[in-house]
């Protein structure tokens, strides 16, 4: 089992941290999606369409925000960037 080591609290509170993150990109993209449909019929009322501008700049938050969710902390890359400095720290002993 990849979490082995850790015992129950620790791995609570990890599952706790990992899905207090998902839920929160949930409700920036809740959030992202009511603003700019508000923000288009906004833009579709006055009878320019400028409400691509922020919905782009905003999207491309949203999906650095996902990506951090769910690929970085939720695919392991830190636990790997911790367990490879545990194995070095082993190996050569703690140096600052």
């Amino acid at each position: 089992m990849r979490y082995a080591h850790l015992t129950q609290d620790p791995i609570e509170r990890l599952a706790r941290k990992r899905a207090g993150a998902k839920l929160g990109w949930y409700m920036h993209a809740g959030v992202y999606l009511l603003v700019n449909l508000l923000l288009i019929t906004l833009s579709a009322a006055s009878g320019r369409h400028w409400a691509v501008y922020p919905a782009l700049g905003w999207g491309i938050g949203l999906v650095a925000h996902g990506t951090v969710v769910f690929l970085v902390a939720g695919g392991g890359l830190h636990e790997r960037m911790v367990q490879a400095e545990r194995d070095r720290l082993a190996q050569q002993g703690p140096r600052p």
